[in-house]
């Protein structure tokens, strides 16, 4: 393949199993040349899927892409329960959930679409008095967090299977940032009385970035793959203002520019195809909230 790697941008990973996000930093960080790579989303050891990497001034545009909604494909278990809610983690119920119906599964899932609070997996990255939430589960706490308003767009069920006192199936789930699809299958499995976990989960799409084009680990560390620009990152998440050269000498000393013509974020982007700086309305005038672009 053609190989283009520039100074900043976003590199999309196909992410393996058994690996961490912080994993596939550290190979992000000796392929790209440079310390200050970030991801868009941790992704737990077990999925797969559509990683999403910043480097060096790509970094400033990753929480941009963090907001953005995520599509999923992956597998429920019912009958089973584990402390991590997947089946990494250690079996605490084991249930005959051969009655349960396709018709109780519908109705159930049917409830998890829309907007409506979810309570967090307990290993979890999310933060109790500064301290990982899988990090109290591990060291023997019993670690229950504060449920979360998040929207679940499309959950899809594919396929129902039977399997000895086991039910499986699989969905396909796009949803808000902040979702947990390892407690769709909790919750599934605990209002119907037999417990649930997540088999199998891959990510298939971050914001706009997808698996298509996706660099695989392999690629990664022989380093045979190519980066996004800045500037095509910022035209796929943000609608677009030109901006002449006498606005970027502007924005590079942090001045305002007529407004846009809209509320909400613009990227800035010169006629070269450099993104100058993200542009937001404020008090009449378009302020730059990030600068991109030093002055020539």
């Amino acid at each position: 393949m053609t190989q283009k790697i520039g100074e900043h941008g976003f590199l999309v990973v196909d992410k393996e199993p058994g690996m961490t996000s912080h994993d596939v930093v550290a190979i992000a960080r000796r392929a790209l040349g440079t310390r200050k790579v970030g991801h868009a989303g941790t992704l737990d050891p077990m999925a797969t899927g559509v990683l999403v990497l910043g480097f060096n001034n790509g970094t400033r545009l990753l929480q941009y892409i963090t907001d953005g909604d995520k599509s999923y494909q992956a597998t429920v278990v019912l009958g089973v329960s584990t402390i991590t809610d997947d089946f990494e983690g250690e079996v605490i119920a084991t249930v005959d959930a051969s009655a349960i119906t396709d018709e109780q599964i519908n109705a159930e899932l049917d409830t998890m679409r829309g907007t409506f609070m979810q309570r967090p997996s307990s290993v979890s990255a999310v933060k109790v008095d500064g301290e990982r939430a899988y990090d109290r589960v591990r060291s023997g706490e019993t670690v229950v967090l504060a449920s979360r308003e998040v929207t679940i767009s499309q959950l899809d069920i594919v396929e129902i299977r039977r399997i000895e006192k086991r039910v499986e199936i699989d969905i396909e789930v796009t949803c808000s940032a902040g979702t947990y699809i390892r407690a769709i299958a909790r919750d599934c499995g605990d209002t119907l009385k037999v417990g649930g976990h997540l088999s199998a989960l891959r990510r298939t799409r971050v914001a706009g970035f997808t698996t298509t084009g996706a660099v695989s680990i392999a690629a990664l560390k022989s380093a045979e793959f190519s980066t996004l620009d800045l500037a095509d990152v910022a035209r796929a998440t943000f609608p677009v203002r030109e901006i002449a050269l006498d606005e970027k000498l502007e924005l590079s000393f942090g001045r305002t520019l007529a407004a846009n013509p809209a509320d909400g974020i613009y990227a800035g982007v010169s006629p070269a195809n450099e993104l100058i700086a993200l542009l937001s309305n404020v008090d009449g005038k378009a302020k730059p909230i990030a600068v991109f672009a030093a002055a020539h």
